[in-house]
């Protein structure tokens, strides 16, 4: 039995207290600040969560974080026009490039030339996937038939076993990684098709037309957050990292250090929006059942690096070329033309993801930047070489998030607790992007579980106030 916090008293009492300033927990303020008070807890120097925006010497801003919106993510789209943000193509003409090996092809649309009997083995394997992904109901993936079977397994292994060449495979992996920022090894094959479920396919997650990579947002996504931030006022508390939470019948007890003093307030409800890796890094009283706390622990994050090249002028663009790459040998396998729409610099923007992006964590910045622009001259010629300026964000370095793009499961968690992932412990209710049945590991499914909390706190608070009435 864990002994009462040594804390200071709860100076101050909120309805709800919100964990967690990215779009999962601004957005569950922003609901909930209409008829409840709140006070929204972000334990970093600002808002957004994984989201993120970089400023050139130039005064462009682009996007180090989650930055597209596709079709079917209609929260999105509402909230950057309830924000007044205009919304831009991602830049899709011309040619993309694919390079297997040292051999560099020009191709259009989603899929890489590549011979006929390797595209035949990819296109049997897309298709047996989508098929499995398609049975998947992303509210209930544990219920499905098949379910303990498919998650007793990697999806790794279902790869090495479902096809015949190592071309499909290696085309197949260049999938993965852009799309979870991690190894098939890393997770199990349920979660990648629930995944995909959650997100409508895995050709819709890959695609830039009509897919998840359509459209960008003047302004970097964060502009939105820094919007509702702004909305919130003095609600919204940065630099507070909650340290402890103590937990009653009828509140919490909630205590977080800001500029190195501990402060604490009582809540009737707390929502935590935060990632996975950092619930187990809070002290819970009484602490949070050992399925729980073993759960998160089966929930990693991905690894990912986001390198964006600023050059004065997009000359892969004169060559008819979109700025798209996948490439089989990386470090960088996936690049995409980043500029914004009217704007005269050129941006190239790759991913070094999984292994690759843990392991380079221990290596210098000089060194990091160096191997990317090799990879930027190897698709597009001496031209990438130089580039005005560069950035990098390597978001297993961020202290309290540690990962990107989100968690994966790994196997067995799905099948092993699942089913109750969502589900309140008393007074805490959970958010996040981790916790959304659409669109899971995207900013729209960060909206979509704050809607469903923000029910849950609404429906129990409203439901008490009735009682109290009467």
């Amino acid at each position: 039995m864990s002994k009462p916090f040594d804390s200071p008293q709860p100076l101050c009492h909120y309805d709800v207290v919100i964990v967690g300033a990215g779009f999962s927990g601004l957005y569950a303020a922003r609901i909930l600040a209409r008829k409840y008070s709140i006070l929204l807890l972000e334990a970093s120097e600002q808002v957004g969560g994984r989201v993120r925006n970089h400023q050139f010497a130039n005064g462009d801003v682009v996007d180090i974080g989650g930055q597209w919106l596709g079709p079917g993510q209609d929260r999105m789209y509402k909230l950057a026009g309830e924000a007044k943000r205009s919304i831009f193509p991602l830049y899709n003409r011309g040619d993309n490039l694919f390079l297997l090996g040292t051999k560099k092809t020009r191709y259009q649309g989603t899929i890489p030339k590549i011979g006929p009997v390797a595209l035949a083995d990819l296109g049997q394997l897309l298709a047996r996937f989508e098929g499995m992904a398609r049975q998947i109901d992303p509210q209930r993936p544990w219920a499905h038939p098949k379910a303990q079977r498919w998650d007793s397994q990697t999806l790794h292994s279902w790869v090495q076993r479902n096809s015949l060449t190592k071309t499909a495979r290696q085309v197949f992996n260049i999938g993965i990684g852009a799309v979870f920022a991690g190894e098939a090894r890393d997770m199990s094959l349920l979660h990648a098709l629930f995944y995909a479920s959650s997100g409508e396919s895995m050709e819709h997650l890959l695609s830039v037309t009509g897919g998840a990579q359509q459209d960008r947002v003047h302004g970097g996504t964060w502009s939105i957050c820094y919007e509702m931030a702004q909305q919130l006022g003095e609600r919204c508390l940065l630099d507070a990292a909650v340290k402890k939470i103590d937990q009653h019948a009828d509140g919490v007890s909630l205590c977080y250090e800001q500029n190195g003093v501990m402060a604490c307030v009582s809540a009737r409800k707390i929502i935590m929006a935060i990632p996975p890796n950092q619930i187990n890094r809070i002290s819970f009283n009484p602490p949070l059942p050992a399925w729980r706390d073993q759960l998160f622990q089966r929930m990693p994050s991905g690894s990912c690096i986001k390198y964006v090249a600023r050059y004065e002028h997009a000359f892969w663009r004169d060559e008819q070329l979109s700025g798209q790459v996948a490439s089989t040998n990386g470090p960088v396998h996936v690049v995409f033309d980043n500029g914004e729409k009217g704007k005269d610099a050129g941006l190239l923007m790759g991913f070094v993801d999984g292994d690759t992006a843990r392991a380079w964590s221990a290596k210098s910045a000089q060194w990091r930047q160096e191997q990317v622009l090799a990879c930027f001259v190897r698709f597009f010629g001496e031209n990438a070489k130089n580039p005005a300026e560069f950035v990098e964000k390597n978001w297993s370095e961020e202290p309290y998030i540690r990962g990107c793009y989100a968690a994966h499961m790994t196997p067995g968690a799905w099948t092993g607790g699942g089913d109750k992932l969502r589900s309140p412990e008393l007074n805490v209710h959970w958010a996040g992007t981790e916790m959304a049945t659409e669109w899971y590991g995207y900013m729209e499914g960060a909206l979509e579980a704050a809607e469903r909390a923000s029910a849950e706190v609404h429906s129990l608070l409203s439901r008490h106030l009735e009682r109290t009435i009467k």
